[in-house]
């Protein structure tokens, strides 16, 4: 496979015929190895580290072996009172611009569900500070299936010819959209920021992003949700309580789904690239929940030393999660490799590239 592909999973119907959204032409697949191509990785975390010992825990039902037993986590990254999204996407994109080499880009997209303000988008701001111009860049919404929507949207731009360089950034800081005192979301999320800088190349180079599968079913819309402060409940006086203005998950049903979804769609693209499961050398899946993590990885039949993840030391850090743990591996350039993920909405996608040739970068 020498060519990046993006695919809906969910076919329209209705116009005499099933077709994808986004799925290249057969001619097209046929004659084009032209691929977008990761070329810089960057990510950062703030410097407060909450154990689960934390007093912030204290007034939860819940313990040490409670959490790391049904999450993975030990310790996660929470920012600073007055630190926002923003600010952790222009520390992550700065060492991502750094790595590349090229601080030149067309294009910025930040993916986050905690963006600085309501309006405007998070992105120009990010552009500005970093010194990019008059670049066009805006915000993407896909909760933790947010860095793989982005990676489909960077991939289709630079396939188009619209741009030849696009600076991606996952980040968020979920800390301020919890409860502390719902033991179900309070131990588990956290805040952080990573970036991948992508450019046009060839399909046959390593770092190419061959394949992304991406789904959605609105019907489980309240797996993950935070239910008032958006125009269907605006609750502006938060008379409805605290509870309706942070994340509210439903943790069982939510891990049935994204063990389902993550396993068919990982499933789907190796198949798409004529990849076997053992002959993947890194699975990188949203940090969720490491029960998650290693339930997919034994249903897609990923190997135990190809299973990469830092969940233990961050958390939750919703569409941060991929390129924060991208970030922290080295792997042989074009070390076949395999994303996934799965986030509210619901939304999910994986992806495979080619692992990229990279400059030595600085640590989370």
């Amino acid at each position: 496979m020498t060519v990046a592909e993006v695919i809906c999973d969910s076919p329209i119907r209705g116009h005499g015929r099933e077709r994808k959204p986004f799925d290249l032409p057969e001619e097209h697949v046929m004659t084009s190895s032209i691929s977008s191509v990761v070329c810089g990785i960057g990510a950062y975390v703030p410097p407060r580290v909450v154990r689960n010992d934390d007093p912030a825990f204290s007034a939860l039902d819940t313990s040490d072996e409670w959490i790391r037993s049904r999450t993975g986590i030990i310790e996660r990254r929470w920012a600073d009172p007055g630190t926002s999204t923003g600010d952790l996407a222009v520390r992550a994109a700065e060492r991502a611009l750094l790595n590349a080499g090229d601080r030149g880009v067309d294009l910025v997209i930040v993916t986050t569900t905690t963006p600085d303000h309501r309006t405007p988008s998070t992105a120009p701001a990010v552009a500005a500070q970093l010194g990019l111009g008059t670049v066009p860049a805006f915000d993407l919404g896909a909760a933790c299936g947010g860095f793989l929507y982005g990676l489909a949207t960077a991939d289709v731009w630079i396939r188009s010819g619209a741009v030849e360089r696009v600076l991606l950034i996952g980040a968020d800081t979920l800390t301020t959209f919890i409860d502390p005192t719902d033991r179900s979301t309070a131990v588990i999320f956290a805040d952080g920021a990573g970036a991948v800088v992508l450019r046009h190349g060839e399909g046959t180079e390593p770092g190419a992003v061959h394949r992304v599968r991406l789904g959605s079913d609105g019907a489980l819309k309240d797996l993950v949700i935070v239910p008032a402060g958006g125009s269907r409940a605006p609750d502006p006086e938060v008379t409805e309580g605290r509870r309706r203005h942070s994340v509210n998950m439903q943790g069982k049903q939510l891990f049935q789904h994204a063990v389902s979804r993550m396993t068919e769609s990982s499933r789907a693209v190796l198949q798409d690239m004529q990849w076997s499961a053992d002959s993947v050398q890194a699975f990188i899946g949203h940090q969720a929940n490491q029960r998650i993590l290693s339930k997919v990885a034994d249903l897609v039949g990923v190997s135990e030393e190809s299973r990469f993840g830092n969940i233990s030391r961050v958390g939750n850090t919703s569409s941060a999660s991929i390129p924060l743990v991208m970030n922290e591996i080295d792997m042989q350039p074009g070390s076949k490799t395999l994303l996934t993920t799965f986030g509210g909405g619901a939304v999910w996608g994986s992806a495979a590239l080619s692992w990229p040739i990279l400059t030595p970068r600085k640590g989370n």
